[in-house]
């Protein structure tokens, strides 16, 4: 069995970008306060103002969150993905290593900051997974909004948070049964809460490790 996400160049690379991410400080965030973050982040019309003032911010997921969307995808067999919020590509490079170990596929991730698009193309060609990547710049309500795999096996949520619902809206039709959701942080998005854990969804969902929502489309 192919062990991409624990061998050479990604798992060295890995460690130093977390390792990155930890360090990184933003000069805008501290400047706004934590009532106005608080507004911000539940935000459908100021977002990408608030986040492109968080450029400097990594904002990964965890160490462990990146563990489990790779062990995730590889059980699922994903071979199409999409998520979004690339930033610097942490969370893709974790997916990536997914598809390679499945035997190949396509990940369409959407990031609407160029200087966090430059930085994560990079990122996957350090890392071998360039080729099966395309990151797509721009807001991710028009990125997303066409030009789908007919058949997505995994969507990763890792975006602006105010925005899950209507990013899930764009792609739900093409999940297939079985799909898994990943929605990282999802407390910032009680909307998105409410309709994967609503009976009536055609979900089951599931909080899990604090801070991700783990949904499956149902049949």
């Amino acid at each position: 069995m192919t062990k991409t996400l624990t061998s050479t160049p990604l798992a060295p690379l890995l460690d130093r970008l977390f390792t990155q991410a930890s360090a990184a400080t933003s000069p805008a965030l501290a400047g706004i306060s934590r009532e106005e973050r608080e507004r911000l982040m539940h935000s459908k019309t100021e977002y990408l103002d608030f986040y492109s003032r968080l450029k400097d911010l990594w904002l990964p997921v965890s160490r462990e969150t990146g563990v489990l969307l790779y062990m995730l995808a590889r059980n699922a067999g994903a071979r199409n993905i999409v998520e979004f919020g690339t930033s610097f590509g942490i969370s893709t490079l974790h997916l990536a290593a997914a598809l390679r170990d499945n035997g190949g596929g396509r990940l369409v991730s959407s990031e609407f900051e160029p200087s966090k698009v430059a930085q994560a193309r990079r990122h996957l060609a350090e890392g071998g997974l360039a080729d099966l990547v395309e990151i797509r710049e721009g807001d991710a309500l028009q990125t997303l909004a066409a030009d789908l795999p007919e058949s997505i096996d995994l969507l990763l949520l890792d975006g602006a948070k105010a925005l899950y619902a209507d990013v899930l809206a764009l792609v739900e039709s093409r999940l297939r049964p079985g799909a898994l959701v990943i929605a990282d942080n999802a407390d910032y998005s009680p909307d998105y809460l409410a309709h994967v854990r609503s009976p009536a969804s055609g979900y089951l969902s599931v909080p899990f490790a604090n801070d991700v929502e783990l949904s499956m489309r149902l049949g």
